[in-house]
């Protein structure tokens, strides 16, 4: 494990593996860099980049010095950027799409950036969270129940089943790591928020985010119609992005590493 120090004092912890150009992992909500999905990534792009895969702030062995606010996840990452020479690749899944396509806006090198299915919603007659996710998840947190919070985040805002929250309740091991970062989905909520409305994206945002960016969607068989329209919705509003849509690119069920690694390694490879 190695670290780095974020601009308001916070310790971001990370494992460096592999050698050639570095490529940085975003993770999701839940995720973090013991995540065996996110470790299989990272070890099948070891052979040909130098992987960055860190715990995002209050995750893992990384700190977690209040307030939130999307400017120090941004911040976090930035210092990653600086340890290895200012910048990188990135792949980003879901919130972590969203930290890496608003990163990149606020002006972060990124070599070249991939998204997998940023968590938006941009069609009207697609599957939203409520408007309040943010608040009432926060809500939940600040009263220590933090299994409450879960279950509230994957149903009303991912859209699971409940019998999905059920079933995790009873797999070994499972439940507690999700409760473990139960106190940082608030910081998901808010780093999507305002961009789950049913509308379009906002006219020329992202008109800053000039590196090229690949956006990874599953298949409809495989993924929401809300996700594969937010992935078609953000490459388009790119000035040089590219939309690609592959079995095994879903992330609604579990991470197939191997179909994400081998996309991010022709792309970052090219």
């Amino acid at each position: 494990m190695e670290t780095v120090t974020s601009k308001d004092g916070t310790r971001i912890a990370y494992d460096r593996t592999g050698n050639g150009e570095p490529v940085i992992l975003v993770a999701g909500a839940f995720s973090y860099r013991k995540y065996s999905g996110q470790v299989k990534v990272a070890e099948l792009l070891s052979p040909h980049f130098t992987v960055l895969n860190y715990d995002r702030r209050g995750r893992g062995d990384s700190g977690d010095t209040p307030p939130y606010g999307v400017e120090r996840e941004i911040e976090d990452l930035e210092a990653l950027l600086e340890a290895v020479g200012g910048s990188a690749y990135a792949w980003g899944l879901s919130s972590g799409a969203a930290l890496s396509l608003r990163a990149a806006a606020a002006g972060l090198k990124m070599k070249k950036m991939a998204l997998q299915e940023p968590p938006f919603v941009v069609a009207p007659g697609d599957r939203r969270p409520p408007e309040d996710l943010y608040a009432r998840v926060s809500d939940l947190i600040a009263a220590d129940q933090r299994g409450a919070a879960v279950k509230y985040f994957m149903t009303e805002g991912m859209g699971a089943p409940s019998f999905v929250v059920s079933m995790l309740k009873v797999m070994p091991g499972v439940w507690p790591k999700l409760t473990a970062v139960a106190h940082t989905l608030p910081y998901d909520a808010l780093l999507v928020e305002g961009y789950q409305t049913g509308r379009p994206l906002p006219a020329r945002e992202w008109d800053s985010v000039t590196m090229p960016t690949l956006v990874m969607s599953g298949t409809e068989r495989e993924s929401p119609a809300a996700l594969c329209h937010s992935a078609a919705a953000v490459a388009s509003a790119l000035p040089d992005a590219q939309l690609i849509v592959r079995k095994g690119l879903g992330h609604a069920k579990k991470l197939t590493p191997k179909v994400i690694a081998s996309t991010l390694a022709e792309f970052f490879g090219d």
